[in-house]
C-alpha cells in the first residue's frame, strides 16, 4: 500500500548505487513511504555498532558533515541533493542505516530483516563473469537469499534519462 511502504536502497556512493537510489526516487518512492539508505563500511572501527549498526540517522543529521565524520563517511553533495529533493517534493521520510566491517551481502540480508523493508533497491556493478565467479556477485546473492522484492538497477549511461 502507498504511502507507508519501508524501501531500501543499498547505497556505496558508486554510480550504480546512485543509479539505484535515482530509480526508487523515480519509480517507488510515494508520499509518505520511508527511504532507508543502507551503508555498509568495509572498515570495522566502530566495534559499538558492527552487529546491529548505527541508530536511525534522519536525513536532517545525514546532512551535517560533522555527524557523517563520526560515522566515517564522506558527505556526497549528488546524494544529498537527490535525497533533499525527494524529501520535499515527493513528502518521504529519508533515514539513514550504517554497518561496518564483515560481508556487504550479509549485512544488507540483515538490514533487510531488521528494518523490516518491503522492498530493496541496489545497483548492479556489471562486473564480468570471471569476477562474479571469482568474487561473488552481492546482488545476486541477496537476490536470492532476500525475504523481500529486490530491484537490480544497471548503471545507466549518462546521456540516457529513465
Amino acid at each position: 500500500m502507498p504511502g507507508d511502504r519501508k524501501i531500501g536502497v543499498a547505497m556505496d556512493f558508486s554510480r550504480s548505487s546512485k543509479s539505484a537510489l535515482r530509480w526508487a526516487i523515480d519509480n517507488l518512492a510515494d508520499k509518505g513511504d520511508t527511504l532507508y539508505i543502507i551503508h555498509i563500511n568495509p572498515n570495522s572501527r566502530n566495534a559499538l555498532w558492527a552487529k546491529s549498526g548505527s541508530p536511525l540517522i534522519p536525513l536532517t543529521e545525514f546532512r551535517e558533515p560533522e555527524i557523517m565524520k563520526k560515522y566515517d563517511v564522506k558527505t556526497d553533495i549528488e546524494v544529498l541533493d537527490m535525497l533533499d529533493t525527494a524529501s520535499r517534493q515527493k513528502e518521504i521520510n529519508v533515514v539513514t542505516k550504517m554497518y561496518w566491517g564483515g560481508d556487504a551481502r550479509e549485512k544488507i540480508l540483515d538490514a533487510i530483516e531488521g528494518l523490516k523493508l518491503d522492498s530493496l533497491v541496489m545497483g548492479s556493478r556489471g562486473i564480468g563473469t570471471v569476477q562474479r565467479i571469482i568474487l561473488g556477485s552481492v546482488s545476486n546473492y541477496v537476490m536470492a537469499h532476500a525475504p523481500c522484492p529486490v530491484t537490480i538497477v544497471k548503471e545507466s549511461s549518462s546521456s540516457s534519462k529513465h
